[in-house]
């Protein structure tokens, strides 16, 4: 199934065609909303096939399906609306030093968008996920490259995404699909793919990103690699609600049998009883979390031997071993370390990398500097947590400190809740500090489709000549900045 490099050049050549069918932004929103409708009604198919091939089970399945279609629609809206394209203008100025011209700013597309599919949400982060309908939005043809996990699924996804755009008379190649690691590389070469959006590895990620910085002319590649996702829990918290922190924190690790990319991985807790009645809640609840299945047998491999490595490290304890739990499934566990180990390199900085499924470490600390020391030392992350007691939410105690503390290390900062659940919502920010994200861009959210645009300033244009949404009669009625004013 790999797409030979002439097919992939086909692809990119027919998406690069396509390009003038999304310029009107009425059709453009027409077409999402017409493809939320198109994969509604195939909601059956595609959930059973999206099972078959990932086992994650058609109660997952259909909830992500449900909010890839409600993506779709939000950034339906958010074309209508057109508040997106920033326009600004601003009439002539004599008087000002120096002088204004007459100067019209906004935001237009970047062409050809390069997406490659995650394995652990086949719907919201592959073929009609998050990166093709923001990129759709923005007026961006998108190629697809197919996750090797669901290769079934992403074709007849993408079969349904090219019924939608036939509804409005858009080429088919405005969504085009590729198999294979050979045809990724060769995706991200092409001289008319103008961006990327990745999810996956920090190594896959990452080399992706460098061949996009290589080629004759760099292209903006927006990838989600990892993250740790660290959680901090205060004294004051853990001896106040030590129960409902060590069972949330089990339910947050293990959802998902561990594969979403804010799980959280790193807990650092206090010593002494409050700690200890936190673990022990937490030893409860994950003892009684079944055994699953990982997408595929190379990420099960892969955690089996990660655990393994890390609970043999020194001071490494496994109150639940993580590991395998049958010949396919692997075993929910947390291992505990003293934060000590952790506040300076050495050889439990493996501890500080993400491990995929169902585990999360312990990390005990005794005063509020080994907690500084340790964070001081992580990389970027997507989230990062703290849990209060209700008089440091309140703003008494370090509650504030401990916030200012976390924010420079994810782009997503909670109080009192867990990191899985990423709300599609305007407000949203699925982005952090690398290796989270290779930009500061979200890939979540309504801000999602301004990875996919680029601005360019008219200078004296005649009226005549301008695009109609930097006329000054504002036929098109958008949202704008007019002569220093905010106009809605």
């Amino acid at each position: 199934m790999e797409a030979t490099a002439q097919e992939v050049d086909a692809a990119v050549r027919a998406a690069h065609e396509a390009r003038g069918s999304l310029a009107d932004r009425t059709v453009r929103a027409a077409f999402l909303r017409g493809a939320a409708e198109e994969l509604e009604a195939a909601r059956d198919g595609l959930v059973e096939t999206a099972d078959a091939e990932t086992a994650l089970g058609p109660v997952r399945l259909t909830g992500e399906l449900a909010r890839t279609c409600y993506q779709l629609r939000a950034f339906a809206d958010i074309v209508d609306e057109g508040a997106f394209l920033d326009v600004v203008i601003n009439h002539p100025d004599d008087t000002a030093t120096p002088p204004i011209p007459d100067l019209r700013r906004y935001k237009v597309p970047l062409g050809v968008v390069a997406v490659y599919s995650a394995s652990n949400f086949p719907f919201a982060f592959s073929v009609a996920g998050g990166d093709t309908a923001s990129a759709l939005a923005a007026g961006c043809p998108v190629v697809v490259k197919a996750h090797p996990d669901h290769p079934a699924l992403s074709e007849y996804v993408a079969k349904v995404l090219r019924r939608a755009a036939a509804r409005h008379d858009i080429p088919e190649g405005v969504v085009s699909l590729v198999h294979g690691f050979e045809a990724g590389v060769e995706l991200i070469k092409h001289p008319l793919v103008a961006a990327a959006g990745f999810t996956g590895s920090v190594r896959g990620g990452r080399a992706l990103f460098d061949a996009a910085a290589a080629r004759p002319v760099p292209i903006p590649f927006h990838g989600e690699l990892g993250s740790l996702n660290p959680v901090v829990v205060t004294e004051a918290a853990a001896a106040e609600r030590a129960e409902a922190i060590g069972s949330g924190l089990a339910g947050s690790m293990t959802l998902g049998v561990g594969q979403f990319c804010v799980k959280p991985g790193l807990v650092l807790a206090p010593s002494g009883a409050a700690g200890d009645a936190l673990l022990k809640s937490l030893t409860d609840a994950v003892s009684d979390t079944d055994a699953g299945v990982l997408l595929d047998h190379r990420m099960r491999d892969n955690f089996v031997a990660g655990v393994a490595e890390r609970a043999g490290l020194p001071d490494v304890e496994s109150p639940v071993t993580p590991g395998a739990g049958g010949e396919h499934t692997v075993s929910a566990g947390f291992l505990t370390v003293p934060a000590s180990r952790l506040a300076r390199e050495g050889e439990h900085d493996l501890l500080l990398e993400e491990c995929f499924g169902p585990v999360t470490v312990v990390a005990r600390y005794e005063d509020e500097a080994e907690v500084k020391a340790v964070l001081s030392r992580l990389p970027g992350n997507l989230t990062a947590t703290v849990q209060l007691s209700e008089e440091e939410a309140a703003g008494q105690g370090r509650g504030a400190e401990l916030l200012q503390e976390l924010t420079p290390l994810a782009g997503r900062v909670l109080v009192n809740g867990w990191p899985t659940g990423v709300a599609v919502a305007p407000a949203q920010h699925h982005g952090g500090p690398y290796p989270a994200t290779t930009s500061t861009s979200t890939s979540v959210g309504g801000t999602a489709i301004e990875r996919w645009l680029r601005p360019v300033v008219y200078q004296n244009a005649p009226e005549a000549l301008l695009p109609q949404e930097l006329r000054d009669d504002n036929p098109l009625g958008l949202p704008r900045r007019f002569n220093g004013r905010l106009e809605r």
